[in-house]
């Protein structure tokens, strides 16, 4: 029966001897190892071996991107204007060590730098500033934070702002602000719309006068040229009916149908004469017709150049 008692004791004190000599890291961890009060090693991740109750792991540290997030804060812009901020930090630890003995709370200092360091770079910017300046303000706090964390062992890597809150009056005022500023927009846009519609009229009407005066002058030529060619061809056919009639009159008998012609012209003449009226023109010597035509004849023979046949 003692024997059983001290074999189980002996295996106890065997398993907490184990646990205490054999360490398992896990990954993206890493733990401090002191000895005998003092810094000794950092262990990795995997497996260690330390002394028991003389080495012991004073502080664990997550090598991983920690998200932060900074409480709420009232900062005074260079205007004077109030302003609720609050945002997130994000950090990593890179040298275990100093984490552990560069401060005794890494975390709360860090929470407290990027505070003091929010409100002094707000209180260089004015109210609207603030708000197109995002990138610059977390810029500015990362610069900041990064060189004071070094001697910390953390390596700041971004700052965001979450939330930029004017008080209620400031918010008032900014939607007044945005509504004029989108009713003045509307009624620019609206008067450069008339604007624009004016000159299309107006570049359309001028348009359409150019194109109906260009149409009216390309007509009058168009109708110019075409009488002009009626007139040359009349004027071609009358040249040529002379021709023809000059060439049949210097033929052989050409003279005599002439006279034989102008006769009956003459005598039709008068009949027209005698026709279309109730007074009736004779002529003077109507026992003498044949004089008459013989001087009817004796003018035609005059200006062709024949002699009088008298």
């Amino acid at each position: 029966m003692d024997s059983t008692i001290v074999g189980a004791v002996l295996l106890v004190i065997v398993i907490v001897l184990a646990a205490q000599t054999i360490k398992i890291v896990p990954q993206q961890h890493a733990w401090v190892l002191e000895r005998l009060g003092r810094y000794h090693r950092t262990l990795t991740p995997g497996l260690s071996f330390v002394f028991p109750f003389v080495d012991r792991i004073a502080y664990k540290h997550i090598l991983k991107e920690i998200p932060l997030e900074v409480p709420s804060q009232v900062c005074i812009t260079r205007d004077n204007t109030q302003l609720q901020v609050d945002g997130v930090l994000y950090f990593q630890v890179t040298d275990p060590m100093k984490a552990s003995y560069g401060s005794s709370n890494f975390v709360f200092a860090i929470t407290q730098l990027s505070q003091t360091t929010l409100r002094s770079v707000i209180g260089r910017l004015e109210l609207d500033k603030t708000f197109e300046e995002r990138d610059f303000i977390n810029h500015s706090i990362v610069s900041s934070l990064d060189e004071a964390a070094a001697n910390w062992g953390v390596k700041v890597l971004r700052y965001e702002i979450k939330d930029l809150t004017p008080p209620k009056e400031i918010l008032h005022a900014m939607q007044a602000q945005i509504t004029a500023e989108r009713e003045k927009r509307a009624l620019i846009a609206a008067s450069e719309g008339r604007k624009q519609e004016q000159i299309n009229i107006a570049s359309g009407g001028r348009e359409a006068a150019i194109q109906k005066s260009e149409g009216e002058r390309q007509a009058a030529i168009n109708q110019a040229q075409g009488q002009a060619a009626a007139i040359l061809a009349v004027a071609d056919a009358n040249s040529q009916a002379i021709q023809k009639i000059a060439a049949a009159i210097q033929s052989h008998g050409g003279m005599e149908a002439v006279n034989l012609k102008v006769a009956e012209q003459y005598v039709n003449a008068f009949g027209n004469l005698a026709k279309q009226g109730t007074t009736l023109i004779v002529p003077g010597n109507l026992s003498d017709m044949s004089s008459m035509i013989a001087s009817a004849l004796a003018i035609v023979n005059k200006g062709k150049g024949v002699p009088d046949a008298r």
